[in-house]
């Protein structure tokens, strides 16, 4: 079994899209897929992330967020309807981000900073998911919480419980067809959204692989040639 991680490059679009679902379709080894936020579709876009991050900022000065909002769920949007994946999968986007924000004055700004960013990721999760079903195939979104990745140490900042290794295999012990898994993002033993540093999806991606002794780690990024 290999587990591959895509980043936000490889997932800006619809056409991106395609064709890490393409890349992943061409060997059945490939089970588990770690994706990230959308990322920048051309020079001088913005990465889902930096949107959300605004987003987060503005919502805590108590600011009016429509703008920001609508950036963000514009860009799912996007991609959704070029994939004709339905309205379905935006309106279920919409309503996380909603509930999200609806809790900016019960969380400590670092709290609630990481809830939001780890948005970016999660909902690509659940609208990739949706896209390989569209195609025909087997796959199902995961979730760190259920799944048992559990992070200590300062939100935006966090690192890995080691006892999660343990959980993490048992919890994909019985799994079938293809995981579409969030990058970035864990739980604290609390229960609050806690993230890795910035390109934290890679750390993610590594510790999957690990839990679940694959064969191969496959780390994925849009580039010509090799840097």
């Amino acid at each position: 079994m290999k587990v591959c991680k895509f980043g936000g490059s490889s997932l800006a679009d619809a056409k991106q899209l395609n064709k890490v679902i393409d890349i992943v379709l061409a060997d059945p080894a490939r089970r588990i897929v770690v994706v990230s936020a959308p990322g920048k579709r051309h020079s001088g876009d913005t990465k889902v992330t930096d949107l959300l991050i605004e987003l987060a900022q503005v919502a805590t000065k108590g600011e009016n967020t429509d703008r920001q909002f609508g950036a963000v769920v514009e860009r799912y949007a996007e991609i959704a309807t070029e994939l004709k994946l339905g309205e379905e999968i935006v309106r279920e986007i919409e309503m996380d981000l909603m509930d999200r924000l609806a809790q900016v004055s019960k969380l400590e700004p670092a709290e609630f900073m990481d809830l939001m960013k780890a948005s970016g990721e999660d909902n690509n999760a659940k609208l990739v998911a949706v896209a390989f079903a569209a195609r025909g195939r087997k796959a199902r979104y995961a979730s760190p919480k259920d799944t048992g990745m559990v992070l200590t140490g300062p939100f935006g900042d966090a690192t890995l419980d080691p006892a999660s290794y343990a959980t993490l295999s048992r919890a994909f012990s019985n799994f079938d067809g293809i995981v579409i898994y969030p990058g970035f993002f864990g739980y604290t033993a609390e229960g609050k959204v806690a993230t890795f540093p910035r390109g934290g999806s890679d750390i993610t991606g590594s510790i999957l692989a690990a839990a679940v002794c694959a064969d191969v780690y496959e780390n994925f990024t849009d580039v010509d040639s090799v840097y």
